[in-house]
C-alpha cells in the first residue's frame, strides 16, 4: 500500500509536538480527527507506532522509524512539485544554497564562479542557516544544497567533500599575537578560544578542539555570544582567538588581524543533500565546485 502523505505528516506533528493536542494545533484539525487519521495509518502499517497514556503520547521505535522516512518524503515530494511547476511556468533554474556560519560569503563567491556561467545555468539563491536549521531545511525541501563543515548527515541526507581550506587565527588589533606574522598552534595553549557552537553538538567546534588536542593541549574554548557574526569581526574589543578561513593581514579596516598557522592546519567544506531527488543545478555545482 502507497503511503498517504497526509497521515505521514500527522505522525511527524505529534513526534515533533509530543502532544496531541498541540500537533493538532498545528495541523488545524480536531484531536479526534488526527488521533483517528493515526489509527488508521497504524492500521496500515500493521504496528503500533504511538503508546498512549494518561500523560501523553510516546513514540514507539516503529514510529520513530516512519517518522525519519516520512520526513524524506515529503521533501522529496515537496521537490518534485516545486521542479514541475518550474518547468511548466518556464521559471530559470535555481539553486537554492544553505550554508552554516562556518563559511564565508567569499568562500561561497569562490564556490560559484566556476559553474556562473557554464550549462545548466541557474539562479543561485544563498541563504544562511544554523546546523540544525540546515539540515530541517534539506529534509523538508526547502533548500537544494547545503555548505557546511563537519555537519554529520541525517537520515535522508548525503554528504561530498568538496576539499579543505587553510585555517588560520583572528585576533583584536591589540592583541599581543597580532604583531606576528605566523604562530604555531602549540604556542596557544595557554589562549582562550572563541568558537560558535557547543563542543559535542557541533561538528566543527569539535574539530577545531581536535586540532589543538593534536597540538598537544587542551583549549578553553568559550561559546561567543555574537551569534551570526563572522569570526573575523567577533574578537574586536576581546582577548579571544578565532580560527577563520581568511588569508593571513590587516582585517576588519584594520580592527583585527588574521596570523598564520605554520604548520598548516586545515579545514574541509562539505555539501549535504537530499540525493534523491532531482536537481540538475546541484548537479553542475558538485560536479564543479571546489575551494
Amino acid at each position: 500500500m502507497n503511503p498517504d502523505l497526509n497521515k505521514l505528516e500527522h505522525l511527524v506533528a505529534i513526534a515533533e509536538e509530543g502532544s496531541l493536542t498541540r500537533a493538532a494545533a498545528r495541523l488545524h484539525l480536531s484531536q479526534q480527527a488526527l488521533s483517528a487519521s493515526v489509527r488508521v495509518l497504524e492500521r496500515e502499517v500493521g504496528v503500533p507506532l504511538l503508546e498512549r497514556g494518561s500523560t501523553g503520547v510516546t513514540v514507539l521505535p516503529a514510529g520513530q522509524a516512519l517518522v525519519e522516512d516520512a520526513r524524506v518524503l515529503s521533501g522529496m515530494a515537496r521537490s518534485a512539485l516545486r521542479r514541475a511547476r518550474r518547468i511548466g511556468r518556464g521559471d530559470p533554474e535555481t539553486l537554492r544554497i544553505g550554508y552554516t556560519p562556518a563559511i564565508t560569503g567569499e568562500e561561497i563567491v569562490v564556490l560559484l564562479a566556476p559553474v556562473a556561467d557554464t550549462p545548466p545555468r541557474f539562479v543561485p539563491e544563498v541563504h544562511q542557516r544554523y546546523p540544525a536549521e540546515l539540515t530541517a531545511a534539506l529534509l523538508a525541501g526547502d533548500l537544494d544544497i547545503g555548505l557546511c563543515r563537519g555537519t554529520a548527515p541525517a537520515h535522508g541526507l548525503t554528504r561530498a567533500d568538496l576539499g579543505e581550506q587553510r585555517l588560520h587565527i583572528a585576533v583584536a588589533a591589540d592583541h599581543p599575537l597580532a604583531a606576528r606574522s605566523c604562530v604555531a598552534l602549540a604556542e596557544l595553549a595557554d589562549e582562550p578560544f572563541m568558537v560558535w557552537g557547543t563542543p559535542g553538538s557541533s561538528g566543527y567546534t569539535d574539530l577545531l578542539v581536535e586540532h589543538c588536542r593534536r597540538a598537544g593541549f587542551e583549549p578553553r574554548v568559550e561559546r561567543t555570544d555574537r551569534q551570526g557574526t563572522p569570526p573575523v569581526t567577533a574578537v574586536i574589543g576581546t582577548d579571544r582567538i578565532a580560527f577563520v578561513t581568511a588569508p593571513p593581514g590587516p582585517a576588519a579596516g584594520g580592527r583585527a588581524r588574521i596570523v598564520a598557522l605554520e604548520p598548516p592546519v586545515h579545514a574541509p567544506l562539505h555539501a549535504l543533500y537530499p540525493a534523491r531527488t532531482n536537481c540538475p543545478a546541484r548537479d553542475a555545482f558538485l560536479a564543479r565546485a571546489s575551494l
